[in-house]
């Protein structure tokens, strides 16, 4: 398992952008995070302006795709190469790689740290299926980089501006009926994450969710990110788990 660097700040210089939708926005640092693995996090820091948990893109070199919804992550996304911006992790809990078919499932900007995982499956020789959701075509993200990764992709918007109009559930259940996977792992709303876990549950499913959560310490010790009691006990998750600290990743057998 990766360890997390629960240490001081170490600061990073920004090296490129990219813009992969309105608000959202990948920003590529001149370091790595070797122990790093898709699905943890680290804590990003400007000074005078506020400290945010965000995915990880990649780990090598090291990347944060960033929706500019606040202070905090307006004021990272708007950083040009060479600036300067202070990280602290890996933290949390991460994907693990089950079996050799992935069905990967990522709603809105919870699409961020899809491509870090695909990558690594991928890698392995796996086998990797996406499917995209969001509200319209101006909300998604990523596709491009899966399918040059290798991936196949899948697309829903509730507008039907993009691929198929609909939730990103139905396609979920059309791949889980047509090439049922070893495991799935998502990312996105809380609403989202519960129905897949129905949709899991019914067809015998590993599932492995990456919660979001208001996270402010990172370390489990602040309490704000306690995931509330009855998903913990749909889940089958003890009591008080913390998104920050017992996840992001909840992994369900």
């Amino acid at each position: 398992m990766a360890q997390c660097n629960h240490g001081l700040m170490r600061a990073f210089k920004l090296t490129k952008k990219g813009q992969e939708n309105e608000t959202t926005t990948t920003l590529w640092l001149d370091g790595d995070l070797t122990e790093a693995i898709p699905g943890q996090y680290v804590m990003a820091w400007l000074p005078d302006v506020g400290e945010k948990p965000f995915s990880l893109h990649s780990s090598a070199p090291l990347a944060l795709t960033i929706c500019a919804v606040g202070p905090v992550s307006r004021a990272i996304t708007a950083l040009k190469p060479g600036d300067p911006l202070w990280i602290r992790g890996p933290l949390g809990k991460g994907f693990a790689l089950t079996g050799k078919k992935h069905l990967l499932v990522g709603g809105g900007y919870g699409a961020a740290p899809l491509s870090y995982l695909a990558e690594e499956a991928l890698k392995r020789g796996d086998q990797v299926v996406t499917c995209l959701g969001a509200a319209s075509a101006k909300d998604l993200m990523l596709i491009d980089e899966l399918n040059r990764l290798g991936a196949t992709v899948h697309v829903t918007t509730d507008d039907g501006s993009f691929g198929t109009q609909g939730l990103v559930t139905v396609a979920v259940l059309e791949q889980i009926e047509s090439n049922k996977p070893d495991c799935l792992y998502a990312c996105g709303p809380t609403g989202m994450l519960m129905a897949l876990w129905d949709l899991c549950q019914k067809h015998k499913i590993p599932a492995q969710l990456s919660f979001e959560a208001l996270t402010r310490c990172g370390l489990g010790l602040c309490g704000a990110c306690e995931l509330d009691e009855s998903l913990c006990k749909r889940l089958g998750l003890p009591s008080g788990w913390l998104v920050c600290h017992d996840g992001p990743v909840a992994r369900l057998f």
